[in-house]
């Protein structure tokens, strides 16, 4: 029998290499325990949108099939907590085993580095008012901004944050408070001490250099084939520590340059890693998924171009509202837009459009049966199509 892998023997990747490289390093077609899958990834990026179920829990599905989430909320608010969350990516669930590697993102900010600039001015210009929301935290918590008994009320809109949330917001960037859950999608502010588990907390910090170097290591490990833009924005590193951290990786021999076909910038793979030689995968991506978030690595590689459509004005939408890539193998082959009709137990189906050079029958039962392990394990009795596409009306005669 062929082996599943094969080690690298050239510098240079084939552009379908280096895709089978990506998926399989994102944990698709290897099923795990939860916890071991979101190491593999690095960490579960937060969104407010909930269309369909809060973007969050929608990796682990692409990846494992129907799972409990519950699950994944027990490792995120029950004690021994196991994830917490911080400004990874963007706001993120990130395992516990990782909180020391941040601190040093957390010490910038305390002297007013990185972040926004409106938290440093607020701490800057009110230190008195951040002492007493910490006290007011301590003394109640957990509390969400509008809890505060000054300065929680916002100004009317959705980034119109009141100083409370300013002042409560850079506490948590700075690491003197954490998040003891989230209440709808309203984060709710802890101590701490009250949330992390000693052992976490009294690890030793490791130094800016080192933690920077073990998070280019994650990156690069759930990259499988990545750039130096695409490492540096895994978990939104600085350029100057970025480029000198990967050149003492390069020197130790832990990471290997290598050319990808079509790509116009250098490469990079963990020393020593196995090419798949195919993949089995059948998944829709989370417009969150980590194995597209970056969206010109998502062009470099599978030459599909996407973008956040619920953040695109109406008029300039070309496929939908929430936009799912279908993942089939090695290739995103479709886009999905759909919509959790909970009234009416109802999984939504309300545009699908197929890829250039895609056969909406090739591909329409491996997809077909995804959109029902879906609706299953949203709890939704049914799928009903709202679309007339050609790969709609394909699927609407499963």
């Amino acid at each position: 029998m062929a082996p599943k892998s094969q080690k690298l023997t050239t510098n240079t990747l084939s552009l379908a290499e280096a895709r089978r490289l990506a998926i399989a390093a994102q944990g698709f077609g290897n099923k795990g325990p939860l916890l071991k899958t979101i190491k593999q990834i690095g960490l579960l990026q937060l969104d407010s949108v909930n269309v369909l179920v809060r973007s969050h829990y929608l990796p682990l599905f692409s990846r494992l099939g129907p799972y409990d989430t519950a699950a994944l909320d027990k490792l995120s608010l029950k004690a021994p907590r196991q994830l917490f969350e911080y400004w990874g990516h963007e706001a993120s669930l990130i395992p516990m085993t990782y909180h020391q590697l941040f601190r040093w993102r957390m010490a910038k900010a305390r002297e007013g580095q990185g972040g926004w600039k409106s938290l440093a001015r607020v701490a800057r210009e009110r230190p008195d008012f951040i002492k007493a929301v910490m006290q007011e935290i301590a003394d109640r918590g957990p509390l969400g901004a509008g809890e505060l008994s000054e300065g929680g009320k916002s100004t009317g809109n959705w980034w119109g944050w009141s100083d409370g949330k300013r002042a409560l917001e850079y506490l948590f960037w700075t690491g003197q408070l954490t998040s003891a859950g989230r209440r709808g999608f309203e984060r709710l502010y802890a101590l701490p001490e009250r949330v992390i588990h000693d052992a976490v907390l009294n690890a030793p910090t490791p130094t800016p250099e080192d933690a920077q170097r073990e998070l280019l290591r994650i990156a690069a490990r759930a990259h499988g084939v990545c750039t130096e833009f695409d490492l540096r924005d895994y978990f939104r590193l600085p350029v100057a520590d970025t480029k000198a951290r990967l050149r003492e990786l390069l020197d130790t021999g832990e990471l290997t340059e290598v050319t990808v076909e079509s790509w116009n910038h250098k490469a990079y793979i963990p020393s020593g890693v196995r090419i798949p030689r195919e993949v089995e995968a059948s998944a829709l991506l989370s417009p969150f998924d980590s194995l597209i978030w970056m969206r010109p690595r998502t062009e470099r590689l599978f030459n599909f171009h996407y973008r956040l459509a619920f953040y695109t004005p109406k008029h300039k939408r070309t496929h939908g509202y929430y936009v799912m890539p279908f993942l089939r193998g090695d290739r995103l082959v479709a886009r999905v837009d759909l919509k959790a009709d909970r009234k009416q137990s109802r999984l939504l189906v309300l545009g699908g459009h197929t890829e250039p050079g895609i056969d909406p029958k090739a591909i329409a039962p491996a997809l077909n049966s995804q959109l029902i392990a879906m609706a299953q394990w949203l709890a939704l009795d049914r799928v009903t199509f709202k679309s007339r596409t050609e790969l709609a009306n394909t699927l609407r005669r499963f």
